[in-house]
């Protein structure tokens, strides 16, 4: 009966976003949430499974970051292993509360650009200071890397190269 219901509301959604003129493909997929306590941290992923079964993965705590797209559940196993061995490792240190806190911040300074953007005639000077602001904000974080230790070699970072 629960299905019945809930394939209804789907129908119902996609029917307004059809009005609204959206393509609308609705896709059956497998949705798992993982959750770990890390000493007393809470690390928590969700996947979901689509119809190309395909595996998107998303860190969902201590701080939202989508992960990407796997061909297979091992990869997923994979990575949130590597993820939850950094962050075993993280929270041995001693700024574990600063660092959570400032990735917090990052995702809410996005979320504010975002409504800045969206919401306000934001003149071309002024995304340009700030666009300039997170180079100079990207030049920093390569600088602190160049100075520091490395202490996880499980895989290369993505972004930080």
């Amino acid at each position: 009966m629960r299905n019945k219901y809930i394939n209804a509301e789907i129908m119902q959604q996609s029917m307004k976003l059809k009005q609204m003129g959206a393509d609308v493909t609705v896709i059956n997929s497998k949705l798992c949430y993982i959750s770990f306590d890390v000493s007393g941290f809470k690390v928590s992923y969700v996947y979901n499974v689509n119809k190309r079964n395909k595996y998107f993965l998303e860190r969902i705590k201590p701080y939202p970051l989508p992960l990407r797209e796997f061909d297979n559940e091992d990869d997923v196993i994979n990575i949130i292993n590597i993820d939850l061995s950094q962050f075993k490792n993280a929270i041995k240190s001693h700024n574990i509360d600063q660092f959570i806190a400032l990735a917090r911040k990052l995702d809410l300074v996005f979320h504010k650009f975002e409504d800045l953007f969206l919401y306000y005639n934001l003149p071309e000077a002024e995304t340009n200071r700030l666009f300039n602001e997170i180079l100079d904000f990207e030049d920093d974080m390569e600088r602190i890397k160049n100075s520091i230790e490395r202490i996880c070699f499980d895989k290369e970072p993505e972004f930080l190269k």
